[in-house]
């Protein structure tokens, strides 16, 4: 008996990975496209001999509707797209190219292939500056570019659902962490900031005065949610997924332990992320396994990766973020 195939898009990203790990874990062979920009193959290395495992590096743009990678595939889960945000306020019409053309390339395949669910990976940063804790109907206040490109690729799949009967499920991410997050790139992640800086013994750089919270899941319980979302009955629904329990960036530094360097807070941003997550453990029987302090453990434990991370101080910050102030204070 052959095998069902699910196609991870990102898969060998941060997210992605781990996800590839979970449906390799559950018995499908699993197809994997990434363009290499973000993702790395490092994340899939400990899978290298695994036979039911595939990697194709290509870019979404380009995935036409008779992509092999997509035929006979049952389950396709939707991960890339570029995610730091602070760089989406200068280069918008790239972010809309990738995270939301790609997005319609992926869905056009799916629907070319028959494909029996797609899970869209949708974040949670449409809904803005949001009362909390904050529920899937919460209003959209989208403040910057990253934020409009991944709400509309969620409007773009639910919309292939509604006009084509594409079976879609869409889950907006909070602030996963965890393993594989990734070490280079733009100013961005704290998790990625601050380990680099205790690593090399530098001051956290802590925006305002780290009152604000945080609403972190570590990435094991994000794969195991949108494995759920991919084999449910539901479809046509959007989920938040958090822990539901947010966390202050003080708290945060409290268990990193070292020096603390306050730096001004950033207009357009929330001073609090909570999910209402009772919608997902309802219809998935989903809930966070791993806590917060067992999961700074674990990303303590491997502190050693961020050796080569961009080492961020106050004035390569301000230099990061100046457009971000200039459009958004």
């Amino acid at each position: 008996m052959s095998q069902e195939v699910a196609v991870v898009t990102g898969g060998a990203g941060f997210i992605g990975s781990h996800v590839v790990d979970r449906l390799l874990a559950e018995g499908y062979s699993v197809r994997v496209i990434d363009d290499l920009s973000g993702g790395r193959t490092e994340n899939l290395a400990h899978q290298s001999n695994e036979p039911a495992l595939s990697v194709t590096q290509q870019d979404v743009r380009n995935v036409e509707p008779d992509d092999h990678v997509f035929r006979g595939a049952s389950l396709v889960l939707h991960f890339a797209g570029i995610g730091d945000i602070v760089p989406s306020i200068e280069q918008p019409a790239r972010y809309f190219d990738v995270n939301v053309q790609g997005t319609i390339r992926v869905l056009e395949a799916s629907r070319a292939n028959n494909v029996q669910r797609v899970v869209y990976a949708a974040s949670s940063s449409c809904y803005g500056i949001a009362e909390t804790p904050t529920s899937e109907d919460h209003p959209i206040d989208c403040r910057y570019p990253y934020a409009m490109s991944k709400y509309i690729g969620e409007c773009a799949a639910l919309h292939w659902g509604h006009v084509y009967g594409l079976p879609v499920n869409s889950i907006r991410i909070f602030n996963a962490y965890g393993p594989r997050a990734r070490t280079s790139g733009a100013y961005g992640a704290v998790f990625g900031v601050f380990l680099r800086q205790k690593l090399a013994g530098r001051p956290f750089t802590v925006v305002g005065d780290g009152s604000q919270r945080r609403d972190f899941l570590f990435v094991t319980d994000v794969a195991d949610a949108f494995f759920r979302a991919a084999v449910c009955t539901h479809k046509l629904r959007i989920w938040n997924l958090g822990a539901g329990d947010p966390k202050s960036i003080q708290d945060l530094v409290t268990l990193l332990e070292g020096e603390v360097e306050y730096i001004p807070k950033r207009p357009g941003e929330p001073d609090v992320t909570w999910a209402d997550i009772s919608s997902i453990q309802r219809d998935l029987g989903w809930k966070p396994l791993v806590s917060f302090e067992d999961g700074v453990r674990v990303m303590l434990s491997q502190l050693y990766l961020w050796r080569d991370a961009p080492l961020w101080d106050s004035d390569s910050i301000r230099s990061a973020t100046t457009t971000w102030f200039r459009y958004l204070g």
